[in-house]
Formats: C-alpha cells, structure tokens, sequence
C-alpha cells in the first residue's frame, strides 16, 4: 500500500497554494466543508481492506478522488460516489482521472450505494457514520468487508465488518479517527 501511496502525485488532489505541503501526514481542505485524508489514514483503511486485484470495490464519498486512485492503482475496479456536485464535477473534468478507466463516478447519496451495480467484494467508507448502514451491508458479498469510520462527534471508531454466509456481521474495531461526517442526500 505504501509503494502505492509513493507513486502518487498527492499535490495533483489539492489547491496549489499547499505546494510542498501537500505531502506532510494531515488532511487538507478540499472546498464544500470536505477533506482529503491524510496518506496515513488513507493507507490504514487501504490495508484493512486486504484487497486481491480485480475486486468490485464501492467508496463512499469521492472527496478529491485520491482514495480512489490509490485502490485503483492496487488493481481492483472502483465505484465511488460523491453527494456534492461540485467536487463531482471536478472529478470529471480532471485530467490526470482519464487515465484511470478502473474508477466509475457517481454522483448521489452514499447512504443508498449503488445496488444495480453490486454486489461488492468491500466497501469503504471515507466519512463519519452514525452507525453501520443497512443498505450498504446488503450490497457486500458473502465474505466481503466493509471498511468505516463509525461514531458520531470528533472521533470515531474505524471498523471492519465481514458479512458471513449465515447473514451475521463479524466487527472488527481498531483505531480512532476524526473523519468529516457522512452526510445524506445530494447537494447541489
């Protein structure tokens, strides 16, 4: 994961003006009251993940986009979706994303995922949630995991949840975190 987040220009996903900042270990402002993670959080969730190439991954919350050409760089097939549409216009219209036909854009409500296009071998989540959402755990696979940052507030708990062939959940809890919280619905 780390090779990964190396070859990555990470100053590509930010406003010039943090120029060589953009690469210390914080999280940056990207416009709309959204962050980009800082690479060790990024790379904390990546890992947790334990992605095998040409997995269906589904992200919430496109953010920069820089997630999602991180798991797209580890070989697996992103679906990613934003709420804000000025960030997902943004996506669209950012060069160095043409290059990564492996990354799929969206623009809707998180909380609803994508369930024509599932199911998904993980789910990551790169906002808050109150709590694990139900629509999303019913678009993983059997044996898929989902990856989240749960807790309302200024820190939460990540998690991983593995959906087991009996319907049950297997949670997993690590580290704190302080995300920006997932938000419902669309904004224009």
């Amino acid at each position: 994961v780390l090779q990964v987040i190396g070859k990555i220009p990470r100053h590509f996903f930010l406003d010039s003006a943090f120029g060589e900042e953009a690469y210390a270990d914080k999280a940056f402002p990207i416009g709309e009251g959204q962050t980009i993670s800082q690479p060790y959080t990024v790379a904390y969730q990546t890992q947790l993940l334990e992605l095998q190439p040409f997995m269906k991954v589904l992200e919430i919350g496109t953010g920069s986009a820089y997630q999602a050409v991180v798991l797209a760089e580890m070989g697996v097939q992103v679906y990613t979706i934003e709420r804000q549409k000025k960030l997902f216009d943004m996506n669209k219209e950012f060069p160095l994303l043409k290059k990564y036909p492996a990354i799929k854009f969206f623009y809707g409500d998180g909380y609803q995922g994508l369930p024509t296009y599932g199911p998904f071998d993980r789910v990551i989540i790169t906002a808050a949630a109150p709590e694990i959402p139900e629509k999303l755990i019913q678009q993983l696979k059997v044996g898929g995991m989902m990856v989240i940052p749960v807790g309302a507030g200024d820190v939460q708990r990540m998690m991983r949840i593995t959906k087991l062939e009996n319907g049950a959940l297997k949670e997993e809890v690590f580290d704190n975190f302080s995300f920006v919280p997932m938000l419902g619905g669309k904004n224009q």
